[in-house]
């Protein structure tokens, strides 16, 4: 399993060549952020779920920034960012609004008022540049904070999660492992 998701995963030195990341060669030099071991790929895909989940641009430098600053496995970080894509961002956004409605108390009635907000279009000559900021503001304070709130949580409960759940799997993988080998031995030895 592991040479699999080794083969699909780029080299540290095609990471290195990579002419937008040569800048921060000797950082990425460090064997830990390349190494498979059972701490490296849990924090990696933590890190990537909860950056995946929670910001919506540039959820990839961010992943790999802190990958790199708390030396977790880079690649996993990078690839597990891919928790939000096209297909998943609808649903994780629009969960993630009701559950931030749901924590901070809103009642209902503010759901048609968020999407008024949302959908209200203007010409964008018959206001100033002040009247785009606070019809911009009325929509962050609508939208916006519940939004954050439940995205805030989302990426930090599946962050946990995935954490636990990768290093659960690979503990039980490795006592499987270790179990095959001690079988094998015995039935080596009994023939």
């Amino acid at each position: 399993m592991k040479n699999r998701i080794k083969a699909w995963l780029p080299s540290a030195d095609t990471v290195r060549q990579n002419r937008w990341l040569r800048w921060m060669g000797p950082v990425l030099n460090h064997p830990r952020l390349w190494h498979f071991s059972r701490k490296g790929i849990a924090l990696g895909m933590a890190l990537g779920v909860f950056f995946g989940l929670l910001i919506p641009i540039a959820q990839i430098p961010f992943s790999a920034t802190m990958a790199v600053v708390l030396r977790a496995n880079v690649p996993m970080a990078v690839a597990s960012t891919l928790v939000t894509n096209p297909v998943t961002f609808g649903p994780v956004y629009y969960g993630a609004y009701h559950l931030g409605v749901w924590v901070l108390g809103q009642d209902s009635a503010k759901l048609p008022e968020a999407l008024q907000a949302v959908e209200a279009k203007d010409s964008v000559a018959d206001r100033t540049w002040t009247e785009g900021v606070s019809r911009w503001f009325k929509k962050m304070t609508t939208v916006g904070k519940p939004l954050a709130v439940g995205l805030l949580i989302l990426a930090c409960v599946f962050g946990v999660l995935v954490y636990l759940l990768v290093s659960v799997i690979w503990v039980l993988k490795t006592r499987w492992s270790r179990r095959q080998r001690i079988r094998q031995r015995e039935a080596k030895n009994s023939v």
